[in-house]
C-alpha cells in the first residue's frame, strides 16, 4: 500500500548514528529523506526546499527543537513539526502540542512508530495543502470567469451607438472573490451569529472576519459538528490533533486555544461563551441564538 507518494521529510540531530538510523527506516519505505545536524542548518534547509515534515530532536546545541519548532510555526503554522527526545517530561510535551508540534517522540523510538507518526504527519500536511490548492483554484475560477463576463460587456457597450448608456459597475474584485469561492464550495456554516467557512482558517461575525489558527479553526469545526453534546478534552486532542493522552494532559494543551478563540471572539462584540466550559468534563458549543 502506498502511503507516502515521495513525500519529503527533514530529519535534524546532532547525533549522526540517530540521524542515520530514521532515515533508513524511512527511506526504506520510499520517503525521500534529508539530513541536518543541528536546528540553524534545518532553517537553512528549510529556506531552500518545502517539506512535508521535520522530525527533530529536542536536546542540541545551539537552537533547539522546542525553538525550531517555534521558528517554523513563525513563517509557516501549517508546517507538521514532529519532536523527538530522550528526556521527556510532562512540561515538554505540553509546551510542544501548545506551540503546535504534529507528534512527540520519546527516544529510542521504535522504527514502527516513527513510520506511523511521520506517515501522520505527511496525511496531514497533504490534507491542508489539498484544501489549499481547492480554495485556490475557486478562487481563481471565479475571478477569470468573471473578468471575461466583465470584458464581454464592455465589448457590447462599445460596439453600441446609444450615447446614454448608464456607467458600467465596476468589475468584482476580492471580496466577490473570497465569497463567491465559498459558496461554490458549498461548505459554508452558519452557527448562531457565527459564518465558518472551510477551506480557509477564517470565521466571521457579521461582517467582520477573524483569522485562526489552524487548531483553533479545527477545533471550532468539531465543535460545530458534534454540537449538542459535550466534547471531552482528550476526545478534542485526539480528533484534532491525532495524539491520544490522558484528560489531565488534554485538558493543559486544550485550555489556551479555547482561550485564544474566546478572547477573538471577544474582540468582535460577539459573547466569548459561545464554547462553554462544562467544568470536568471538557466543552461545547453554546446553542444560544441558533
Amino acid at each position: 500500500m502506498e502511503t507516502n507518494d515521495t513525500a519529503h521529510v527533514l530529519v535534524v540531530d546532532d547525533e549522526g548514528a540517530i540521524r542515520y538510523s530514521v532515515s533508513k527506516t524511512l527511506q526504506r519505505i520510499g520517503y525521500e529523506v534529508d539530513e541536518a545536524s543541528s536546528g540553524e542548518e534545518a532553517l537553512e534547509m528549510i529556506g531552500k526546499r518545502e517539506y512535508d515534515v521535520v522530525l527533530t530532536d529536542i536536546r542540541m546545541p545551539g537552537l533547539t527543537g522546542v525553538e525550531l519548532l517555534k521558528r517554523i510555526k513563525d513563517t509557516s503554522p501549517d508546517s507538521i513539526v514532529i519532536l523527538m527526545t530522550g528526556y521527556a517530561s510532562l512540561g515538554t510535551a505540553v509546551e510542544s502540542l501548545r506551540l503546535g508540534a504534529h507528534d512527540y517522540l520519546i527516544k529510542p523510538s521504535s522504527s514502527q512508530d516513527i513510520r506511523q507518526s511521520v506517515a501522520r504527519g505527511v496525511e496531514r500536511a497533504r490534507n491542508l495543502k489539498r484544501r489549499r490548492a481547492l480554495l485556490d483554484a475557486i478562487r481563481s475560477n471565479v475571478f477569470e470567469l468573471s473578468s471575461a463576463d466583465m470584458a464581454a460587456i464592455n465589448a457590447a457597450y462599445q460596439d453600441d451607438e446609444e450615447d446614454d448608456l448608464p456607467p458600467l459597475p465596476p468589475p468584482p474584485q476580492q471580496h466577490f472573490e473570497d465569497h463567491s469561492g465559498d459558496s461554490a464550495s458549498n461548505n459554508n456554516m452558519t452557527l448562531g451569529p457565527l459564518t465558518i467557512y472551510p477551506g480557509r482558517y477564517q470565521i466571521s461575525v457579521g461582517d467582520k472576519p477573524i483569522d485562526l489558527t489552524p487548531t483553533e479553526f479545527d477545533l471550532l469545526l468539531y465543535l460545530a459538528a458534534h454540537r449538542g453534546r459535550v466534547v471531552s478534552c482528550h476526545e478534542l486532542v485526539r480528533e484534532v490533533r491525532g495524539y491520544a493522552v490522558d484528560e489531565a494532559e488534554a485538558r493543559e494543551v486544550i485550555r489556551p486555544h479555547v482561550s485564544n478563540l474566546r478572547r477573538k471572539l471577544k474582540q468582535t462584540g460577539e459573547d466569548a461563551d459561545l464554547i462553554v466550559n462544562v467544568r470536568g468534563i471538557g466543552y461545547r458549543l453554546s446553542e444560544t441564538g441558533e
